[in-house]
């Protein structure tokens, strides 16, 4: 009977990988030229929706036939819209195109695949190694990179499932299929595989605890719910390649017998959802989802719901609550979830990234999955850099890489010459790590050490124009807005942290305060019931013991050392480069707050200005005469204005 169900399963999964195979063979013969339109929600906020449509009108235009092929995100967001050209008439490799304009993608069509001339001036590179073009792999934000998540994000059609297929696609499944659950969960634990979710548990536990309970049902849930001010990593999955995470979790639900399950999405990702819809109607028109998967004897249905956006959903409590149509709170632990989570039944809850990992390490073993990173954090760990970095967007890499080697070597560095002076790693949970801990290696532990945390991956690089303190109250006012409520300390000691801090950056603070922030800050530590309240206090404790000296200036001074805080800080026109007759500063501000002096020279009204900066962006570059500074110079430069007015 195993013999035949065996053969059953391998046949059905030989049989839908010969079709795909037959399909991608078609594609790759074919003649005609493929552009390749990266149209993820990065892509699309870009302008690729207009590129395509330019193209799509100048091939027209010129009566050239193509294949355009819709790709999410290759990871590379700075470069966005991005343009891969595959036109085997030239005699060139696949070609990439970043930062494509309509005046860019009008030269593509025209010169490339019309003419045959490959605009090196406009290309990033080839997309595979040859004699004609250097590769973009010699570029650090390829090369340095290791995908195993990401690998066939950029590259794919997310919604075509032949091409996931045709890639070894649900090999992985297949594979389970014919193993004991056991040894499924055996292949994790070698693997040590921890939750890409942000606390690092290894994620064999929450499936051996699961598989183990006596229960008729049992659920498997992703948690998609990505709230992380900065963060994309799981939206860009979906986007980009949705059925690698259906695989992963059909694995799961066979390790544990779960028949049913759930993704759990934010409503905020209407991509996303469109994408992940079709994708698990293909997967189950193939029979890759459903009844008796591939002729075995294990079923599972997914569904999408829908989160409503609250950032502490996030926890895998409040996250059931809100499936069971309560509103989404944490709960006391034990029971966890893999012993009585959702509807009473043991589930098991894993993030995207984690899912999304499992295909790899049942294809390739769990002591291959273990040499990779660190010992005690194997597997590659995924990031999206965002703020005053030169390549910002998603990054795939080893565990261990330091983070000096993430930000300057691979995406590099900081832009306009401007010196590094923070890092933000962990969502708004998480800590504010100086120049110092640039040397420290990405792991779980390692981070949390220096005062931070892994989190989901979001990372903040902020460069020496960033108050420290401006930053500790951003993202405290977000997970005070976030907080439940349910718990004292969170519900109103991050209250009493954000007022402190509006306080200092309004130079009303008092020394006193500092103590204050920090006593209040471990009290809620302690005293709160989940990750949301636990963490918030970090970044408050994190500028505090790094940044003393801005907390300091903003009270002792009444000053803002980066001129960032608005009470703090005044604009002023430096008469000697202001030009003569110019009028730009005066039609940018709101308030008509600038005025003309003797000789057509401008000024700036003190008590009328918002600080609003407008007039710093209006003035010409060449003459740079608004300039931005401290209060305490204000007075007798402005008093010396209006006399000359």
């Amino acid at each position: 009977m195993i013999d035949t169900i065996i053969d059953r399963i391998n046949i059905a999964y030989a049989a839908l990988k010969s079709g795909a195979d037959e399909i991608a063979a078609a594609r790759k013969s074919s003649p005609d030229p493929k552009i390749y339109i990266g149209m993820a929600t990065c892509g699309r906020a870009a302008g690729a929706a207009e590129i395509d449509g330019i193209i799509r009108g100048l091939l027209s235009e010129l009566d050239v036939k193509a294949d355009i092929i819709h790709t999410g995100c290759i990871g590379h967001c700075y470069a966005e819209p991005i343009v891969i050209v595959d036109d085997p008439r030239h005699g060139f490799p696949p070609i990439m195109y970043y930062n494509v304009t309509p005046g860019k993608a009008n030269l593509i069509v025209r010169a490339y695949i019309g003419r045959g001339d490959p605009l090196y001036e406009h290309l990033l590179g080839a997309m595979t190694e040859n004699e004609l073009i250097p590769s973009v792999m010699g570029f650090p934000r390829f090369g340095m990179e290791e995908r195993l998540v990401t690998e066939h994000c950029g590259h794919i059609d997310p919604e075509d499932i032949q091409e996931y297929i045709s890639l070894g696609g649900y090999s992985s499944l297949a594979r389970a299929l014919v193993m004991d659950p056991i040894k499924i969960i055996d292949e994790l634990k070698k693997s040590g595989l921890r939750g890409r979710g942000g606390a690092g548990f290894p994620s064999w536990k929450k499936l051996d605890v699961a598989g183990s309970a006596q229960s008729e049902k049992k659920i498997i849930i992703c948690n998609a719910d990505e709230g992380d001010p900065g963060a994309y990593m799981d939206r860009t999955i979906i986007e980009s390649n949705p059925h690698q995470l259906l695989e992963g979790m059909a694995i799961a639900a066979r390790s544990i017998g779960a028949s049913s399950g759930i993704i759990y999405i934010r409503h905020e990702y209407p991509l996303a959802v469109k994408i992940m819809r079709k994708a698990l109607d293909d997967a189950a028109g193939l029979n890759l989802l459903g009844n008796s998967i591939l002729g075995s004897d294990f079923s599972l249905d997914l569904e999408i719901f829908q989160g409503s956006g609250a950032f502490v959903c996030g926890e895998e409590t409040a996250l059931i609550l809100s499936v069971e149509g309560h509103r989404g709170m944490p709960r006391m632990r034990p029971p966890f979830p893999a012993e009585k989570g959702l509807g009473g039944k043991p589930t098991v809850i894993n993030n995207v990234k984690t899912l999304s990992t499992i295909p790899a390490i049942i294809k390739n073993g769990g002591e291959w999955f273990s040499k990779i990173g660190t010992s005690d954090s194997p597997g590659t760990a995924i990031f999206s850099i965002v703020g005053n970095v030169v390549h910002a967007g998603l990054v795939e890499i080893p565990m261990g890489v330091s983070l000096r080697r993430l930000i300057f070597d691979i995406c590099g560095g900081i832009p306009n010459q401007k010196k590094f002076k923070a890092v933000q790693i962990g969502g708004p949970s998480g800590g504010c790590l100086p120049e110092i801990f640039l040397d420290i290696p990405i792991d779980f532990d390692s981070i949390l050490e220096a005062g931070a945390m892994m989190g989901s991956g979001g990372m903040v690089v902020m460069d020496g124009d960033t108050c420290m303190v401006d930053v500790a109250r951003y993202f405290l006012e977000f997970t005070q807005r976030e907080s439940c409520g349910k718990c004292t300390f969170c519900r109103i000691g991050t209250k009493h942290l954000l007022t402190i801090l509006e306080k200092i950056t309004k130079g009303e603070g008092a020394m006193s305060d500092l103590d204050t922030l920090e006593s209040l800050s471990k009290e809620i530590r302690r005293g709160s019931l989940c990750g949301l309240g636990k963490t918030a206090p970090n970044p408050v404790l994190t500028t505090l013991q790094y940044f003393r000296s801005e907390y300091i200036a903003h009270i002792e001074e009444k000053r803002c050392p980066a001129l960032k805080c608005r009470a703090l800080t005044a604009f002023y026109i430096d008469l000697d480069k202001c030009a003569r007759g110019c009028d730009a500063c005066v039609g940018s501000c709101p308030v008509e707050c600038i005025f003309t002096a003797k000789g057509r020279k401008k000024g700036i009204d003190q008590s009328v200005c918002v600080k609003c900066g407008e007039c710093v962006t209006a003035c010409p570059k060449e003459y740079d005469a608004v300039k931005r500074i401290s209060p305490a110079w204000k007075v007798p430069i402005v008093e010396k204005i209006k006399e000359s007015h």
